[in-house]
């Protein structure tokens, strides 16, 4: 039996060791952990349980028999996170370059089937130069396999991709299938097509940072939610976002111990400015509403005209949505509503409260968001907020013009509960432009033509650039005192955590995609 125990041993410490101290040295000198750093540092000590650790790969082709190495390239098992039960795959680079083989991708199939079975998160550290070549159609199987299990798990439990080296090719739709993903700055890239394609088809010269960097992603393209700039705070920033979110979509995150006392916030009446054409920052208000320091912001270098992320308010995890006047005013324009449509509907599935902070003069006007497809991507948004059952509660802080009125959660499409402060602005479009065209006769027949505007436009404000005519109609709930904000939310919340909504038999509906 001592020989067999010393045989296993042997075995595992050579699985242990991956590609070799050398190539775990050169992963090292990359600024990059190994796959096992990554995933001891991920789970809690001494939860991890690996699955798989001795499998290898079945290929005889190119000498490929002579070239066996314990695990295949992946490290696949399960642990905690703070006590959390959660799947785990962590692809080695050290060995073959993390190159998906089809053993590889049935050690990842099993810890997802795993993950679906179970009702845990299934999250991939992604550190690989694509499909195994050696192997052909085989690892072009393999994620196919792998893809067809992010959609089966999609809405079921929560998936997250961390990238952490190269991910290219074929390999890049697995993230993009999963609901967050997250890349570390100058040591990761993902791209469909590389810089010696992209010469070759285009004659355009581009570094692999350029065309598929961290940067690229989190400000440009919008595929990266998170950056960090390393591998630990890359780790320390997924423990983070899992503090936000449930284990599947029949649970809820937990609710963490708070008692009702003095709420009042005194600061939110003070960041509203008298002239409606001047920005302030809406972070300030979400921090002058939440929980102390607990705001966690996705997307935060996407379509920064709105902000989405997750915070916690007295106690619960609640996802926000907001409006930011500092950039392009708060209008509402393509990338704005793919970012914060994607996000609503990630809430609603694992049954996240909605919390949105709307101040928006409407849709972004010009050819460019036309061409684009401004209808489709805002009917987006549009969308996912009328199909969501989740809670759901408006604030208009400031402007809610036109159509975007209508999509930023307005009572017509569902809202449970919706506030405005003193300073909200509900109307067709402001008060400058309305003047123009309703009172437009008038204006031209005037001797002072600017008097008369500016006589009308004040006429037309007084009318509708205030709370009260949609207040009287019953389209807002409350107008409430800025300092009473964060007590009134708290309130609301805890009145509809039992909130249930039936919807009419269906397959799935058509979102304008």
């Amino acid at each position: 039996m001592d020989s067999k125990i010393k045989n296993l041993n042997e075995k595992l410490t050579q699985a242990y060791l991956g590609g070799g101290q050398a190539r775990i040295d050169k992963q090292h000198k990359s600024k990059k952990l190994t796959a096992r750093e990554r995933v001891d540092y991920l789970l809690d000590d001494g939860s991890f349980e690996e699955i798989g650790a001795l499998v290898t790969h079945r290929t005889k082709d190119f000498g490929m028999e002579n070239q066996k190495f314990y695990g295949d390239g992946v490290v696949t098992g399960y642990g905690t996170i703070n006590g959390r039960l959660v799947y785990v795959f962590a692809q080695d680079f050290t060995v073959f370059g993390g190159s998906l083989s089809e053993t590889h991708a049935e050690k990842i199939c099993k810890i997802m089937d795993l993950a679906v079975k179970v009702g845990a998160p299934i999250i991939g550290l992604n550190d690989s130069g694509g499909a195994r070549i050696q192997e052909g159609v085989r690892s072009l199987g393999g994620y196919a396999d792998i893809f067809f299990r992010n959609v089966q798990a999609s809405g079921v439990i929560p998936q997250i991709s961390a990238i952490m080296g190269p991910c290219a090719g074929g390999a890049v739709y697995s993230p993009a299938m999963t609901d967050f993903t997250m890349m570390v700055e100058d040591t990761s890239y993902m791209f469909v097509t590389g810089p010696n394609v992209v010469k070759t088809v285009t004659n355009e010269e581009v570094t692999s940072e350029e065309l598929g960097g961290a940067s690229t992603h989190s400000t440009k393209s919008g595929v990266a939610h998170i950056t960090s700039s390393n591998d630990v705070e890359c780790l320390e920033d997924l423990k983070k976002l899992m503090s936000y979110i449930p284990q599947n979509n029949t649970e809820t995150t937990p609710l963490l111990p708070f008692e009702l006392t003095d709420e009042v916030r005194e600061s939110l009446s003070d960041i509203i400015p008298d002239n409606a054409n001047k920005p302030y920052d809406m972070h300030q208000v979400i921090s002058g509403i939440i929980d102390e320091d607990s705001f966690f912001e996705i997307h935060k270098n996407y379509a920064e005209n709105i902000i989405v992320g997750f915070a916690r308010l007295g106690g619960r995890s609640v996802g926000i949505v907001a409006n930011q006047p500092m950039f392009l005013a708060g209008v509402l324009d393509v990338n704005s509503s793919k970012k914060a449509a994607r996000f609503v509907r990630f809430c609603d599935a694992f049954n996240i409260p909605l919390l949105v902070l709307e101040d928006v003069p409407g849709f972004l006007p010009g050819t460019d968001q036309e061409w684009n497809g401004i209808i489709v991507h805002g009917a987006k948004l549009l969308y996912a907020l009328s199909e969501a059952t989740v809670p759901r509660v408006t604030v208009i802080t400031r402007k809610a013009y036109g159509g975007a009125y209508d999509v930023m959660n307005s009572k017509h499409i569902g809202a449970d509960m919706n506030f405005a402060w003193p300073s909200a602005e509900i109307a067709v479009m402001g008060a400058k432009g309305a003047a123009e065209i309703i009172f437009k006769k008038e204006i031209s027949a005037a001797e002072d033509k600017e008097a008369k505007w500016k006589e009308k436009e004040a006429e037309y404000a007084e009318l509708f650039a205030n709370p009260y005519s949609a207040a009287e109609r019953g389209f807002i709930d409350e107008v409430i005192l800025p300092k009473d904000t964060r007590r009134k939310l708290i309130k609301a919340f805890s009145m509809l955590e039992k909130k249930e909504v039936l919807r009419p038999k269906r397959k799935h509906g058509n979102i304008p995609l």
